[in-house]
């Protein structure tokens, strides 16, 4: 996909805002260092175009980025940040919880893994969650520049049995060598398609 606008539009804190977005979305989730900014900038080629920053957690509220002005990506607020208070953790599941149930223009939910750690309680728990709401999702494991490409195939093996999928079913992406990012607009482009 070409892409020719990518911009941000707004940070959300409250679950009342959300019903507001029409076009359609494409949500990112995962733990709070599993590199969701990083990602986002190299599928659209920009560095800055959501903020990144060697503290994890950083990502506290839903931040959407408009695409083309034709749908948005929506950056969901990172779990399993230890620093952060429980009530704090509580307020990010219930954001992200109300955006995932309520948002009819969700088209699907990318789950971020980092490929050089197993898969955690967590990650097991979104993906329970999005099957028992019957939301589309993909897992995307990252950071493959950190490994060899044999550590890289292991790693990919490792995390769909521990997440109960195929092995087809990990896409595994390197943001900063932009390794496989095709695949994931493959599947954008294909959920974009059925909308027409």
């Amino acid at each position: 996909m070409i892409i020719k606008t990518a911009e941000f539009v707004t940070s959300v804190a409250s679950a009342d805002k959300l019903g507001q977005w029409t076009l359609p979305q494409f949500a990112f989730v995962g733990r709070s260092n599993v590199g969701k900014s990083t990602l986002l900038n190299a599928l659209v080629n920009r560095n800055k175009l959501a903020k990144t920053g060697s503290t994890p957690g950083r990502t506290r509220l839903i931040n959407i980025f408009d695409i083309n002005k034709k749908f948005y990506f929506v950056d969901l607020p990172g779990y399993g940040y230890a620093k952060a208070s429980k009530e704090e953790q509580a307020t990010w599941q219930k954001l992200i919880g109300t955006y995932l149930q309520n948002t009819e223009h969700l088209k699907m939910v990318f789950v971020l893994v980092d490929c050089r750690h197993t898969p955690a309680e967590k990650d097991k728990l979104m993906l329970q969650y999005l099957y028992s709401y019957q939301i589309p999702f993909c897992v995307v494991a990252t950071k493959t520049d950190k490994l060899s490409r044999l550590e890289v195939r292991r790693s990919q093996s490792m995390v769909a049995n521990e997440l109960g999928l195929g092995v087809e079913n990990v896409i595994t992406v390197s943001a900063e060598k932009k390794e496989n990012l095709q695949k994931l607009w493959e599947i954008i482009e294909q959920k974009l398609e059925d909308i027409v």
